[in-house]
């Protein structure tokens, strides 16, 4: 009778192969978010799912293929979050200005500090250096694509959307970089610091960008 309850309950856990990569890099990405991304280990990952690290390493031979995922899967959801690429049905300048908003919500500080910690190790992992670069390429398409359409709708206006592009995203690692100094005082300039530089470069006024952004409920 308890070698059959023990074929059951393996059998009841069993998970397909999709639903069981998924998982793995679930937990790989919360513990890079939360500990960084030196954390991410084969055994680490299977403690904190209670499954054996060989099965991790099934999936994952080595942990430079589960770091990569992990950030990748990070970064790109978090993209999503802050400029979904669905969300047309709203104009340009409300979109940029919900997106500077939400960078400046505390959830983002976790992951302005493993874009510090990805572009560190990236120096000595490839792999992971390949998956930064396609982060930063997602990253200038989604806002390159938004200014694009700014511009199409008549609401920015700028000589050269590719530079804008460039100058935003440095700012953000910018203050990617202020959040791991952790200083506690952030001025609201100092936060809105992108969104000010998106106003004078697109030709829009002062504090556009700031009350076209509605912060997430």
């Amino acid at each position: 009778m308890v070698g059959m309850t023990s074929t059951l309950d393996r059998k009841r856990i069993r998970k397909d192969p999709a639903t069981r990569r998924a998982e793995i890099v679930a937990a790989a990405g919360t513990i890079a978010l939360a500990e960084g991304l030196e954390s991410v280990t084969l055994r680490r990952v299977a403690d904190d799912l209670a499954v054996r690290p060989g099965l991790i390493s099934h999936y994952f031979p080595s942990a430079d293929d589960l770091v990569a995922e992990a950030y990748g899967s990070a970064a790109g959801a978090e993209l999503d979050i802050l400029m979904p690429a669905a969300d047309r049905d709203e104009s340009p300048t409300v979109r940029l200005g919900r997106f500077f908003s939400r960078t400046m919500l505390a959830p983002y500080d976790e992951m302005s500090r493993l874009w510090v910690n990805v572009r560190h190790l990236a120096r000595y992992r490839p792999l992971l250096a390949e998956r930064v670069a396609q982060q930063e390429t997602a990253w200038r398409d989604r806002l390159g694509g938004l200014i694009a359409d700014g511009i199409a709708a008549g609401e920015f206006t700028t000589d050269d959307p590719e530079v804008v592009v460039m100058m935003i995203l440095v700012v953000l690692d910018g203050l990617s970089a202020h959040v791991n100094t952790g200083t506690i005082q952030r001025p609201e300039r100092v936060l809105t610091m992108h969104a000010a530089l998106a106003e004078r470069e697109l030709g829009l006024a002062p504090g556009t960008l700031a009350r076209g952004g509605a912060l997430p409920g």
